[in-house]
């Protein structure tokens, strides 16, 4: 924690900023460890302040670090406002696309002669490298997410509905150390598989489904996310077709990963191939997204995208065809960019089509 306060008061002296409110529930976390539901911190170049209220004493007492003063206010604008004169600082950034318009009428109200400066990005950008004990955190996310996925499929059969199955696949996960869903579980069969979101329904399970299931685990704070294609019973030509054409697109994709690649590169490694067997419209998304405190954050692996992939970094990579009326497919594995190339996370999750 102290090294990621240090980094962030280094950004701000390069951004010339001299005092930050932090109220993004994710980027709280990641500086001080809290896990409550209300606070905010205040970080100025001499010193850095946590604020919550009386219901998170004890806890803020347990998980915030010595390098924060602790400070209770009834709400965390009004505990910005008046920590904020003890710095005397003329300016204030905020994060802009966390505070809501009245929030933010209210803090100015609350800071009269003071400038607010809104800014975005400035925690995110190190939450991008993970560092070992994040790394952990998912390693753990995906060694769980298999382990509940091998369980659950011995309950996929005829006749169960889809939210069935999402429910023993989230209750799997808990049992062994979740602490919930990243996610509402996707579980779309047949035609509503070519719903890159199809949420679990009521759908029920026919022979001769494929079966699309994109699921993750939350430990400590950090999402996991894999996707994997069931088939019940035997699939069809086409199914089989589909499906061998996303998994060349992926393997593809997946060897392409490495530090300094462009993120647009790796999509374009997997766009290709779908585009060379004729399916280019049927795959409309990107190929993939950085993964951690959120379930979906920077990088994010799309056309054209310039950011290269640097060691630390953990991305999905999940190309996908989808046919309206006939269905879908798409395969997802979790990759850690290492200093030599990468690390496959869900490796131990077979990715040849398994019929049920």
């Amino acid at each position: 924690m102290k090294q990621r306060l240090r980094a962030l008061k280094k950004t701000m002296r390069r951004e010339g900023i001299s005092a930050f409110a932090v109220t993004n529930r994710k980027n709280l976390h990641y500086l001080t460890g809290f896990t409550g539901s209300a606070g905010a911190c205040l970080i100025s170049r001499r010193s850095a302040v946590f604020i919550t209220d009386f219901r998170y004493r004890s806890q803020a007492a347990k998980q915030v670090p010595p390098d924060f003063r602790r400070a209770e206010h009834p709400s965390p604008v009004q505990g910005i406002a008046k920590e904020l004169k003890k710095t005397r600082a003329k300016a204030l950034a905020f994060e802009e696309t966390h505070l809501t318009h009245g929030v933010f009428r209210q803090l100015r109200k609350l800071t009269r002669g003071v400038r607010l400066k809104p800014v975005s990005g400035l925690v995110e950008a190190l939450r991008l490298c993970k560092d070992p004990g994040e790394i952990r955190k998912l390693k753990s996310g995906a060694r769980v997410n298999g382990q509940a996925l091998t369980e659950t499929t011995e309950s996929i059969r005829p006749g169960r509905a889809e939210s069935d199955i999402a429910l023993d696949l989230e209750t799997a996960m808990r049992r062994k150390g979740a602490s919930g869903a990243s996610f509402d579980t996707i579980v779309a069969s047949g035609p509503r598989s070519a719903l890159p979101h199809g949420i679990a329904s009521s759908r029920k399970l026919k022979k001769g489904d494929l079966i699309t299931i994109d699921f993750g685990a939350v430990m400590s704070g950090y999402h996991a996310d894999t996707t994997r294609v069931f088939s019940l019973g035997e699939p069809s030509p086409k199914g089989e077709k589909i499906y061998n054409i996303v998994l060349e697109a992926q393997m593809t994709a997946l060897e392409a990963v490495r530090p300094g690649i462009r993120c647009g590169d790796v999509d374009k490694a997997a766009r290709d191939v779908i585009a060379a067997y004729g399916y280019g419209e049927a795959f409309g998304h990107g190929t993939g997204h950085g993964v951690g405190l959120d379930i979906h954050e920077a990088p994010r692996l799309g056309p054209g995208v310039k950011e290269e992939l640097k060691p630390g970094m953990v991305v999905t990579v999940e190309p996908g065809i989808y046919l309206p009326r006939w269905g879908g497919v798409r395969i997802e594995d979790m990759v850690l960019v290492t200093e030599r190339g990468k690390e496959i996370l869900t490796r131990s999750i077979p990715k040849e089509l398994v019929v049920l």
